[in-house]
């Protein structure tokens, strides 16, 4: 018979913990996909931890190292090329301390001279927060078919 209070305490501690930082965050997110919208180096630096692990949705395992490369090698856009912005949709956010899990549908919208075309990714990162201020440690995309 005192198995109904036991049953409800283990379905207060399975649920996922308030993010009090969820605002800052989401606020973050939406700042780094404008900035990687434009190939922004800054951006890029300020979100991703040193530490960084990054699983894309290819399957290649790559650092902060790797992206910075990347970012600072991409050529400039032509005035005829095509052109991707990133946006959010289904933010969740679970807060753990100075730890955040951080998943979402990525949508990255390409619109050329003559078409448009919408590829979408499930995303989760894993935010630390250092020094008083969050970065992405640990990110893993996968498209969505």
């Amino acid at each position: 018979m005192h198995t109904l209070p036991f049953l409800l305490t283990l379905a207060l501690l399975a649920t996922s913990p308030a993010a009090k930082d969820g605002p800052a965050l989401t606020a973050m997110l939406t700042e780094f996909l404008a900035g990687a919208s434009r190939n922004d180096a800054a951006v890029h630096d300020r979100f991703w931890a040193e530490d960084l692990i990054y699983t894309g949705s290819s399957g290649r395992r790559i650092g902060k190292a790797d992206i910075m490369k990347d970012v600072r090698s991409a050529p400039a856009p032509g005035p005829t090329d095509p052109k991707t912005v990133y946006s959010a949709e289904d933010i969740r956010i679970q807060q753990y301390g100075k730890a955040a899990l951080v998943a979402f549908r990525l949508v990255a919208t390409t619109v050329g001279s003559d078409s448009t075309t919408v590829a979408r990714y499930f995303n989760s990162g894993m935010f630390i927060q250092r020094g008083g201020r969050w970065q992405v440690v640990g990110w893993q995309a996968t498209k969505i078919p």
